[in-house]
């Protein structure tokens, strides 16, 4: 041990100064938040460290933030927020955190150890809020158990299937000092996620892989949390599988890869969920089956037999059952599935037993391509169409949630992962600007796109005034139809047309709303527009907002009704 680590390890610290330091060893650099009295003393100490801090103007996009830069960086997120009302206020962006498995720390202010109960002023029981919600939470009860718990935090948070932290601190126990100790490693004697798989499970999928004609992967966000991207495209070349995401697996495999049919579901692509439910085998990997992927259960990939890789055990057989569960991290399970693969027989007849496969999706990619007329009125799509075009695929795409998500999904062709940000699972509106934010303060150089709704981008707008307060240039497009468009065309699709609640034309001049907040304001009206005001916003070193006006009712097509089965799409 060094004498710097020895000198640390005797040294007296506050409770603040003990969160600083283990933050640090964490390998912090940055963290999102809003300041208040339960936490007024570790802001003191904050400003004394070179941690960078990002204010947010609402504690509920400090998470969202801290959910994008986790994503993008491939660390753990944090944020900081005072007691009662901001820690509440996270609530949103942590389940919608936890639904999609991001890793974060979550640091609440607590009101002093003796008003616990009491009552006090922005007394919470937050630990009792977030339970359903963080993949483990505390409540600090003494000063010696501190760093203890922030260590475990950050264990917990990245490890196994990732999730949320919540860590609340009463205020006292950040001014109180103790004996400050390093500690090298962590371990949970109850908690031991299983990371490799069984082998002679891993050989019965071989063999499943060998035998089948009509092969199927389905990749989802695990693959990418995971980072086994490399790993799940040398498997679907070396076997010739073709390959069907899950929204959040969208840049698993790469969107431009003839293998690569698009996003699968509610709506997904014609081919995916054609193909789904005509394959004879389906390689689920990092997927939880929810509803808005498998429709009707009981018809859902009803030919074929399945395997389900995943970190979690409780997510195997959880919504759909299973031929082989294989309980393990997606990269190791997928390496040694590769390296059992080179090591069997030959799979030079392959190309001959997967060939009829290959020639049936070619046919429903012709029969079921995502086309729409680009006619006198901004279509989204073309909107999109033409952002990946500029961008050449390689901007981050974070989303709000509802049409404007599905037509980035549809038409934005994601080649990597950590390209494209969403809440998946709890589908939150407001995600996208502070998402954006997070992602941009992890990638500067990279061009940072929020692709969002007029109603969604209403959710968080304020946080235009902390991109521009850091100089985080991100872009946001806005497919503005003056609806709640999602809401809007179901009830058009299922409720006769009664628009209840649903219009927003008195919506801002968002053009004016950039501009009120320093940023750059453009708007599109024409289809001839777009591309100059694509052009004008992407390359502007600052903040800006991209207004187009689209048509008000324009549907998101495919679309599955819900509990249908997947092959009965809406195409029109």
């Amino acid at each position: 041990m060094s004498p710097k680590v020895n000198e640390t390890a005797e040294k007296q610290m506050t409770g603040a100064q003990i969160l600083m330091a283990v933050l640090k060893e964490e390998g912090v650099d940055t963290i999102f938040g809003f300041p208040g009295g339960a936490v007024i003393d570790i802001y003191d100490e904050l400003a004394r460290t070179d941690i960078r801090h990002i204010l947010v103007r609402h504690e509920q996009a400090a998470v969202h933030a801290a959910d994008g830069y986790a994503r993008a960086s491939r660390k753990v997120g944090v944020c900081l927020v005072t007691s009662g009302p901001g820690a509440t206020n996270t609530v949103t962006g942590i389940a919608s955190a936890f639904m999609d498995s991001i890793p974060l720390v979550v640091i609440t202010g607590q009101v002093p150890t003796h008003l616990i109960g009491n009552d006090a002023f922005q007394e919470v029981d937050i630990v009792g809020i977030t339970r359903p919600c963080t993949k483990h939470n505390y409540l600090v009860k003494s000063i010696g158990d501190l760093a203890r718990i922030l260590r475990e935090a950050f264990m917990i948070a990245r490890s196994g299937r990732p999730g949320p932290v919540l860590v609340d601190i009463p205020k006292d126990l950040t001014q109180v000092q103790t004996v400050f100790s390093l500690q090298e490693t962590v371990h949970l004697k109850s908690y031991n996620p299983t990371y490799r798989p069984n082998k002679r499970q891993l050989e019965k999928v071989v063999q499943l892989i060998q035998d089948a004609r009509r092969p199927l992967i389905f990749a989802g966000g695990g693959v990418i949390l995971s980072r086994a991207s490399g790993e799940l495209t040398e498997l679907a070349h070396t076997c010739i599988m073709p390959v069907t995401n899950s929204l959040m697996g969208l840049g698993s495999f790469p969107g431009t890869d003839p293998l690569c049919l698009g996003m699968i579901g509610m709506h997904g692509t014609y081919t995916s969920n054609m193909a789904t439910s005509a394959c004879d085998l389906l390689l689920a990997v990092g997927v939880r089956f929810d509803d808005r992927v498998t429709g009707k259960t009981d018809a859902f990939a009803s030919q074929a037999k399945i395997v389900h890789i995943d970190i979690d055990p409780t997510s195997i057989r959880k919504n759909v059952l299973v031929t082989v569960p294989l309980v393990g991290d997606c990269r190791i399970t997928l390496k040694h599935l590769n390296e059992l693969i080179r090591q069997g027989k030959p799979v030079d007849d392959l190309p001959e037993k997967r060939a009829e496969w290959l020639d049936q999706i070619a046919a429903w990619r012709q029969k079921g391509a995502l086309n729409y007329d680009q006619t006198h009125i901004i279509k989204p799509q073309y909107v999109v169409e033409k952002l990946y075009e500029l961008t050449r695929g390689q901007a981050i795409i974070t989303t709000e949630v509802g049409q404007n998500q599905m037509w980035a999904a549809q038409y934005y062709r994601f080649d990597r992962p950590d390209h494209f940000m969403t809440s998946g699972g709890l589908g939150c509106m407001g995600y996208g600007l502070p998402a954006a934010i997070g992602a941009q303060m992890a990638c500067p150089q990279k061009t940072v796109v929020d692709i969002a709704g007029d109603g969604s981008i209403q959710m968080n707008s304020q946080e235009l005034a902390t991109a521009v307060q850091y100089g985080l240039p991100v872009k946001i497009v806005i497919l503005n139809n003056r609806y709640l468009g999602m809401v809007r065309q179901w009830q058009e699709l299922f409720y006769d047309k009664r628009y209840a609640c649903t219009d927003m034309a008195h919506a801002p001049d968002f053009v004016k709303l950039a501009e009120a907040y320093g940023a750059v304001g453009l708007r599109a009206t024409t289809p001839a527009e777009v591309i100059p005001v694509l052009e004008a916003g992407l390359s502007s070193p600052n903040v800006a907002i991209m207004d187009f006006w689209i048509d008000r009712e324009e549907c998101v097509y495919p679309m599955v009704p819900a509990g249908a089965p997947i092959t009965e799409m809406l195409l029109v």
